[in-house]
């Protein structure tokens, strides 16, 4: 008699595991098309950092038609969405960022951004050029199928619509630094945080993930170097920055390559900007150099600083000039918690496909949603958009003014990230 109530218990279990599997796909296909719409939308409205009032609106508005608790003005113009959950349980963050970039589209497609905006003083597009916009859509779709089943969830979802992570306009805080400063995560206290990237570098609709260290650090230098000026036909009537300048570039190669131990992390040092001079036959009174520092190593980080602020500084004093170095620290290093990878990439190949799920090297680019898996275990992953027939290898990238969506690749993210959440919820109600 045991036996037979156990087999028929596990029956019931079977029966309703499925029931909710074909609930969940029948929602996520009804949702498809307005995942789209809502992209479409978002893209032609793009805009810019700590800017994004409309894209917050219109957010807010899906959100509330939804019944979910809505926050705004988080971060300036973040959105943020509590989803109470029928059954006791833990809360998983889910997170998207909402700003474009100052870039002017050159994609062929109906809904092309023509968006304009004053940018460092200049006249410039605005597009959406980072997939920004489809990860808005993908979330604001999780969250009318987790809505519709929240009765059902032994958890809470807060959906986290975030600004600037491209960076705030210069003078601003922002992003998800200054969402965590304003107390996001003490408010709602979030077990887990989840997220995803639209990717030119791999095929649309395969996913992308890499447990422990993904994306480097980010950091921004400047330096400027302090000459005197003179007749250029007279160069050792002055101090001449230009060729200080010159030299410090070509130091600053050697602190990777010649006294960095990269064997444990790849390390990046890079000259963005040199500013220096008004006319041909003027040596200028100084030169302005701008870059960025990338790393996995929290050590190497600092000592990298280090370096460069010696190299620079000992480089100018050789030659007459002074240089000061002035070190912005950005972004940390994007964290993957071990464990909970090692749970997840399961449900992604469940999402995606067997053999749409692969391990990818690690990103020299940045992501702030590093500054959420500093706090509690994270999971960060790419979703592949490039069509099939162009090879991802030299496809536009993600910046470029023709970087192209493949919007059936949409409908895998926004399974992907419900996914998570629901396997979550159902691993935590098992211990």
């Amino acid at each position: 008699m045991k036996k037979t109530l156990l087999s028929l218990a596990l029956a019931a279990a079977s029966v309703a595991v499925h029931t909710q599997a074909a609930d969940i796909d029948k929602q996520l296909a009804q949702t498809e098309s307005k995942v789209i719409e809502w992209r479409r939308h978002l893209h032609q409205n793009p805009e810019l950092g700590n800017r994004e009032f409309e894209t917050a609106k219109y957010v807010t508005a899906h959100l509330k038609s939804l019944g979910i608790e809505v926050e705004t003005g988080v971060a300036h113009t973040g959105v943020i969405g509590f989803l109470k959950g029928g059954k006791p349980g833990p809360t998983v963050a889910l997170r998207a960022d909402m700003d474009a970039l100052p870039v002017t589209e050159r994609v062929d497609i109906p809904f092309a951004s023509k968006a304009k905006t004053e940018y460092n003083g200049e006249q410039v597009g605005v597009m959406h050029a980072c997939g920004h916009d489809t990860h808005v859509a993908m979330l604001m779709g999780a969250a009318q199928v987790l809505a519709d089943m929240r009765d059902e969830l032994a958890g809470n979802v807060l959906f986290i619509f975030q600004p600037a992570e491209e960076g705030a306009p210069d003078g601003e805080e922002g992003g998800a630094e200054l969402m965590l400063k304003e107390g996001l995560f003490k408010k709602y206290k979030p077990a887990v945080a989840f997220g995803q990237h639209v990717s030119s570098s791999l095929p649309a609709g395969v996913i992308g993930y890499r447990s422990g260290p993904l994306m480097a650090s980010s950091d921004e230098f400047r330096i400027n170097v302090q000459g005197r000026q003179t007749h250029g036909s007279r160069p050792w009537g002055g101090v001449d920055p230009i060729t200080a300048a010159a030299q410090i570039i070509v130091g600053a190669q050697t602190i990777v390559s010649r006294q960095i131990d990269i064997t444990k992390e790849p390390a990046v040092v890079s000259f963005g900007k040199i500013d220096g001079g008004v006319r041909n036959n003027i040596i200028p009174d100084s030169v302005f150099l701008n870059g960025t520092i990338r790393n996995f190593d929290m050590d190497n980080r600092q000592e990298i600083f280090k370096r460069l602020k010696v190299t620079a500084e000992k480089i100018a004093d050789s030659s007459g000039a002074k240089a000061e170095v002035e070190i912005l620290e950005g972004y940390p290093v994007t964290v993957n918690d071990r464990e909970l990878t090692a749970a997840v990439v399961p449900v992604l190949r469940e999402a995606a496909g067997e053999n749409n799920v692969i391990e990818v090297p690690k990103v020299t680019g940045a992501e702030d949603f590093s500054f959420f898996a500093n706090e509690i275990p994270g999971f960060y992953y790419f979703l592949g958009v490039t069509p099939k027939g162009t090879n991802p290898a030299t496809a536009a990238s993600n910046h470029s003014p023709n970087f192209y969506v493949e919007e059936d690749a949409l409908k895998v993210g926004t399974r992907a990230i419900t996914q998570l959440t629901l396997d979550y919820f159902a691993n935590q109600a098992k211990r």
